[in-house]
């Protein structure tokens, strides 16, 4: 049986084969038994390569360990609130904070980052998701929004439906209109920023025509 350990990026952790090209955690939400009853512990929510430094990761959900979290790709690991590992993703958290500094410029470090993150990611109230409404004209490539009940990705000219094996049903993206923005309204202008490639680790079925 699968593990309660993909992601989606509605930030709801699903059983799902298959791990996805990004690994990243949010503290331990798993009890002894390796049975998920959080949907995070803590405001450090981070997105990592998949293997760094032949490091082991096995076996996963250890008792008192964090959870280990797969996602389909970076835009799926950003959907969800997650930021780029100072670690095994130095570059990229660098080349993140340098255009985090222009966006928040009183945010200093990878706690302040975390703390504005988490206002915009999750509803105090519920520990649920926040979504924000938004004109889908003015969303860059990269965002995910809401459409008819489910997350899609934008790209382009099209719209593609997320699954946990990869993207389907492209469709093209409307030119007017607003949606249900899922990615939080700062990781959306880091995506607006020139910060190539754009999206990295971006799961090949995006491409796909």
């Amino acid at each position: 049986m699968p593990l309660q350990n993909r992601v989606t990026p509605l930030g709801e952790l699903v059983a799902e084969p298959g791990r996805g090209l990004v690994y990243g955690n949010r503290g331990c939400l798993h009890d002894e038994a390796g049975r998920v009853r959080r949907r995070y512990n803590g405001k450090r929510w981070i997105a990592c390569r998949l293997e760094f430094r032949g490091w082991l990761r096995r076996p996963l959900l250890q008792p008192g360990r964090f959870t280990e979290l797969f996602f389909l790709d970076e835009a799926t690991a950003l959907a969800a609130g997650h930021r780029p590992c100072a670690l095994c993703r130095r570059s990229d958290y660098d080349r993140f904070g340098a255009i985090w500094r222009q966006l928040h410029p009183g945010d200093v470090g990878a706690d302040a980052i975390d703390e504005r993150l988490h206002v915009e990611r999750v509803d105090p109230a519920t520990r649920a998701q926040l979504t924000h409404e938004a004109e889908l004209a003015d969303l860059p490539d990269g965002s995910f929004v809401l459409r008819g009940g489910a997350p899609c990705l934008l790209l382009g000219s099209e719209l593609l439906t997320w699954t946990a094996a990869g993207y389907t049903a492209r469709r093209p993206r409307p030119s007017r209109g607003r949606a249900l923005q899922i990615t939080p309204p700062s990781l959306v202008e880091v995506l607006r920023a020139p910060w190539q490639p754009q999206v990295p680790l971006l799961h090949p079925s995006a491409q796909e025509s």
